[in-house]
């Protein structure tokens, strides 16, 4: 490494973010880049520390101390060709993966740890800056040709494999827009689209076919593509959210997170929404059932629609902020997270089931909730939950979002007429070349993996492209991470 006590000299410092009244206003990122200079320094820190666990912990193999190394020495162009090298969007993880990585980082066992996320982030926002993404298409054809189905991380991923060994490659998104979850799920303020926008012109300029607004098993039929293409992606996502089956289900404004969420972004790019679609939470009491990142995405959105109040409930109790011996170093922890959504205000309470819902007429007016304890344990040492008794509470509300995750992919449709099997989770069964029970029917991310993060997907596509390649062409020269 270029300064091998740099850990010593400096103390790990974090990017800065915009002004919680400014950022509220507005639907731009949160998040401020930091100067290439402070880029650096922090990218000093990282150690000589022999076995790099941090390249471990990357579901896409990242080579983090190399590319740590690089910007340290200002050989950012190396440092890019290095990032790049196992990472297809880095702009993208930059900004919002939840760093795995970190979590194992050999000098976090005692200190903090290197900030590796946001030196990805320098680097490739550097690359872009200087002119050195740009599109490279494949010098030759293979006269195969590919579809993918689904253009979210995974299929976006597998799609540039693909194209860069050679194969006409084809992705049908069902929406108008391309980018999947990444344009309709992720609000704004963590990933504005004219960075997606960008490199979606550089895929395009490479000479992937992107095909819109064609739902795959409707528009196009599954005989279609297996007749039309030498092999099939599907990269569809895990669609299906988990419901809360209780009394009051049916009332006026209770919605599924992902409903409010994707006609949130529309609204905010300017897409076209029917008014009856509109979901606006200005001026209401609204409440998220659900403690994760999509129910955080839930908060924030309706911070910036102006809701009176926010409320996230979540049934699990609340993690400790530091790590406990259930997850040790250099396992990834279960820990108390504040994300820049709950800085900006709202409440949060764990331990907490929703009984019913309470309306007045059909519409939602308030939730019957209760305190719920998980201190016993079954035969098998798994937490049971018990209801507290007396601990039952009533929380007005005139909006709540279920945030409670995702189940399997929409069975449906293309998945059904392709005929492929599914697991014991209702996934996209695939055998270790994550081939489908159908011959040249391949599967990845969220479809094949269930709900998972978006360096998993990233590192599914790839690895789908490599089996697909070398189904194709007998061999291949793609990486299989």
């Amino acid at each position: 490494m270029g300064d091998s006590k740099g850990f010593l000299k400096t103390k790990r410092r974090k990017s800065a973010c915009r002004p919680i009244g400014e950022r509220v206003k507005d639907y731009m990122e949160v998040a401020l880049l930091r100067r290439e200079e402070d880029s650096v320094t922090q990218a000093s820190r990282c150690m000589d520390c022999g076995t790099p666990f941090c390249h471990w912990a990357c579901p896409a193999g990242n080579v983090i101390p190399e590319w740590n190394d690089l910007v340290f020495s200002g050989s950012w162009q190396k440092a890019y060709k290095a990032l790049s090298s196992t990472n297809n969007f880095p702009e993208i993880t930059g900004r919002l993966c939840p760093a795995l990585c970190e979590y194992s980082c050999v000098l976090g066992i005692n200190d903090e740890p290197v900030t590796i996320r946001e030196n990805e982030l320098a680097i490739i926002e550097y690359a872009f800056k200087e002119g050195l993404v740009v599109a490279r298409p494949p010098r030759k054809r293979t006269g195969k040709k590919v579809a993918v189905i689904g253009s979210g991380p995974a299929g976006l991923a597998c799609a540039d494999q693909l194209n860069k060994a050679g194969h006409l490659v084809t992705v049908f998104e069902k929406d108008a827009k391309i980018g999947g979850i990444l344009r309709y799920g992720i609000p704004d303020f963590k990933l504005e689209k004219t960075i997606l926008d960008r490199r979606i012109a550089i895929l395009q300029k490479e000479g992937i076919i992107f095909k819109t607004g064609v739902t795959a098993g409707v528009d196009v039929l599954a005989t279609n593509l297996k007749n039309d293409f030498d092999a099939v992606c599907i990269a569809t996502g895990s669609g299906v959210p988990r419901d809360i089956n209780i009394e009051g289900r049916n009332l006026g404004g209770i919605y599924f997170a992902m409903d409010y969420l994707v006609r949130s972004n529309k609204k905010v790019s300017g897409e076209a929404i029917a008014g009856k679609e509109i979901i606006d939470a200005k001026g209401k009491k609204v409440v998220v059932i659900g403690g994760g990142d999509t129910g955080s995405d839930c908060v924030g959105t309706a911070h910036r629609q102006g809701a009176e109040s926010v409320l996230q409930l979540e049934l699990m109790p609340r993690p400790p902020e530091c790590r406990t011996d259930q997850y040790p170093w250099p396992e990834y922890p279960l820990l108390f997270k504040t994300s820049s959504s709950h800085e900006e205000g709202g409440r949060r309470q764990w331990q907490v089931l929703t009984k019913k819902f309470i309306g007045t007429g059909n519409k939602l007016s308030k939730l019957l909730c209760v305190k719920v304890d998980f201190s016993k344990t079954d035969s098998n040492g798994n937490a049971l939950m018990e209801e507290i008794r007396g601990s039952e509470f009533e929380v007005e509300a005139a909006m709540v979002f279920l945030a409670m995750g995702f189940l399997r992919p929409q069975k449906q449709g293309l998945l059904e007429e392709l005929s492929v099997e599914f697991d014991a989770r209702g996934n996209v069964k695939t055998d270790p070349c994550f081939m489908s029970s159908v011959k040249g029917v391949f599967a990845c991310g969220d479809a094949h993996r269930g709900q998972s993060l978006v360096i998993w997907a990233i590192s599914e596509g790839r690895r789908c492209a490599h089996y697909a390649d070398a189904f194709l062409m007998g061999k291949s020269s793609l990486p299989v991470i």
